[in-house]
């Protein structure tokens, strides 16, 4: 009886599998279609394609291609649809059942959509009887067939230039050289060595070039590039009997060293680069900005290159069929603020010597100039530098790949203004009473123990009034006038001109500080940042910044570097009376024409201003390297501020060596505009 009940259970459970529903051709095509859209292909491949489509079609044919389609085509956004049977459709087993279906999808060449037909046909297969799709390469493109090829054919866009205030080019799309040579031209090996010695190149890699595949005898075949400015190199090349060159679409710098950090410069594209990049539209053959502007506009100045994607049909005769096709998109021209024949004229006068520069207007905060010195020529890079050539720029003891102006350092006596402005306004210091001040050093009371400050002129004549203080750049002045005010007084004062705060400005800068915690712990500190030591820093961009409330009634602007950006944006205001601003001009013109800025007293231009050295002490507290600064301006005009700072000017007369060299550049500017 046990056994005649399982028998029948037994039979129960297969009558009831027998009456499942089979799937319709439907019902695998939904399926198949969801794996599609989540490009599945694997599982594509393995649960649902005829065992006919596999024998014609190797796995790797099926899911590799079309993964290795959507990488390098940037397909995105891929979606397959079909239109559904009607509700009472009927399937004959021994029929194909077809559907309609519409592909549509996003590839790096714009939009491609297109309608097909497939059909599912009924077969045993391991897993059993079902309805499988039988594919062809159709499925993945229209009209693709066996042994046909996918090719992209790419168009670079033409890249954005960058341009100063009047339109003049500091990146721009123009030409260099291709240097190479013609096989028929070389006499042996002995032309190779001369070719490879000429070029910087080895002897192994201009036999690898000459033999390239598609290299004819009498083809000229590129071996290394070379900029406009590489005068010497192309003398050399129109004298050689081996070398020759073509002239070439290039990037350049027309202004090569004087811009060399502002622009920077562009290069190929790393491995690196091209993957965090992926799926943006770059190739492995694509030029990126790699410093400065360049790598911080790239997006802008790129553009969006042009695209085609072919079918490539192998059939004898056949055209090509364009899938996609979009044009390229030219990249944005970006306008800077910047006054290039300023920016030259300082960077010239600056002699190659080690220090950044920063004019600013007064009158709206735009940056007219920003340097740093020496510099590197961007065309050098652009062209593809030399291991060696590279090596030598690295190891320069002046550092040339090191941007300064977006360091900080001590300004020293440049601050005394500010210092003065903030005494002013805070009712501490009166401009016509003098302080009688003794000897070269001087400290408050026995309490300050072995500090004392030094001052550099103690022939000054008594009483010290602050025009007294400015002309003879007398830090025990500006110590006792900071005492008077008092540490929060004069911290709070600090802050208003923006010091522990970001600069807002386009490119990241070193932040001016008053101290490394913004505290004044001391009296000595105190007295030590009133005259730019201690531990204060300031941005040369900044420094140029805070003489604006002195020429224009109290107001600092936010620095501009975009004609984009709105200008006259006021960052600090309400820092200076218009009277207590007159008192500093007058006092800052007496410091040119009676105090130690001789050099900047010269016949062509009125300058006013204030030279400041700050002295950065050894590890072990011994006398070390002394930058020298001079902010100054146009007494008149008052048409920019310029500050400008060397580094190591112990040995070349203190700070008035810089009021030199900014006096040679206001007057060359001046001269010529």
């Amino acid at each position: 009886m046990k056994r005649y009940i399982a028998i029948a259970a037994g039979t129960g459970v297969l009558a009831m599998a027998g009456c499942q529903p089979q799937p319709t051709p439907e019902d695998r095509l939904d399926e198949y279609v969801g794996h599609w859209n989540e490009q599945e292909f694997t599982a594509m491949y393995e649960d649902y394609l005829t065992q006919g489509s596999k024998e014609a079609f190797p796995q790797e044919a099926f899911d590799e291609r079309q993964q290795q389609l959507i990488e390098d085509l940037g397909i995105e956004n891929l979606e397959v649809s079909y239109t559904a049977a009607q509700e009472d459709a009927e399937w004959d087993e021994a029929e194909p059942a077809e559907f309609p279906l519409t592909i549509t999808m996003e590839t790096l060449a714009g939009p491609v959509e297109f309608d097909q037909t497939v059909s599912l046909i009924h077969e045993e297969q391991e897993s059993g009887e079902n309805w499988f799709v039988e594919w062809d390469p159709s499925l993945i493109f229209k009209n693709l067939e066996e042994g046909d090829e996918v090719a992209v054919r790419t168009e670079a866009a033409e890249r954005g230039e960058i341009v100063d205030r009047e339109g003049r080019g500091l990146a721009i799309n123009g030409t260099g050289y291709n240097l190479g040579v013609v096989p028929d031209r070389l006499e042996g090996d002995s032309d190779i060595a001369e070719a490879a010695e000429l070029l910087g190149l080895t002897v192994e890699s201009v036999e690898e070039s000459l033999n390239q595949s598609w290299v004819q005898p009498d083809q000229f075949v590129p071996l290394t590039k070379a900029s406009k400015s590489a005068e010497q190199l192309i003398a050399d090349v129109e004298a050689s009997d081996v070398v020759t060159y073509q002239e070439t679409a290039m990037r350049e710098y027309p202004y090569g060293e004087a811009f060399g950090h502002l622009t920077g410069y562009i290069g190929s594209i790393t491995a690196e680069q091209l993957e965090e990049l992926k799926g943006q539209g770059y190739g492995a053959n694509d030029l990126i900005g790699r410093q400065g502007l360049e790598r911080r506009l790239e997006e802008q100045l790129r553009g969006e290159s042009g695209a085609r994607i072919l079918i490539q049909k192998q059939e004898e005769g056949a055209e090509d069929i364009v899938l996609a096709e979009q044009e390229p998109t030219a990249g944005e021209d970006v306008e800077v603020t910047i006054d290039a024949e300023l920016q030259t004229a300082v960077y010239d006068s600056m002699q190659g010597e080690p220090g950044s520069a920063a004019a600013v207007s007064p009158e709206n905060g735009e940056t007219l100039a920003l340097i740093s010195s020496p510099g590197f020529d961007p065309n050098e890079f652009i062209a593809g530098i030399s291991g060696e050539r590279y090596t030598e720029l690295s190891e320069d003891p002046l550092n040339p790949l090191f941007t300064r102006f977006a360091a900080s350092y001590a300004p020293g006596s440049t601050i005394k203004p500010v210092t003065a402005a903030i005494g002013m306004e805070a009712g501490t210091l009166d401009p016509q009473q003098g302080l009688e001040i003794n000897g070269q050093t001087w400290q408050k009371d026995s309490s300050w123990g072995s500090y004392r400050v030094s001052r550099l002129h103690p022939e000054a004549p008594n009483p010290i009034d602050l025009n007294k203080a400015l002309v003879y750049s007398d830090n025990i002045y500006f110590a006792r006038q900071a005492l008077e005010m008092g540490t929060e007084t004069f911290i709070d004062g600090l802050t208003a001109y923006g010091f522990g705060e970001e600069l807002p400005f386009a490119i990241e800068l070193e932040s001016s500080q008053i101290s490394n915690d913004g505290t004044l712990g001391s009296e000595g500190q105190l007295a030590d940042t009133s005259f730019g030591q201690g531990q204060m820093l300031a941005n040369i961009l900044h420094l140029a910044s805070v003489y604006e409330p002195f020429l224009n009634g109290g107001t600092i602007y936010e620095p501009t570097l975009y004609a984009s950006e709105e200008a006259g944006q006021v960052w600090k205001e309400g820092l200076i009376s218009e009277g207590n601003a007159a008192v500093l001009q007058e006092n800052l013109r007496n410091v040119v024409t009676d105090g130690y800025a001789k050099s900047a007293d010269i016949d062509a231009v009125p300058i006013a201003g204030k030279t400041g050295t700050a002295e950065l002490k050894g590890a072990l507290g011994e006398d070390g390297q002394e930058n020298g600064f001079f902010v100054s301006y146009h007494a008149e005009q008052q048409d920019f501020i310029l500050a400008m700072m060397i580094e190591s000017i112990e040995d070349d007369g203190g700070s008035d060596y810089v009021a030199g060299f900014s006096a040679n550049a206001m007057e060359q500017y001046y001269l010529n505009n």
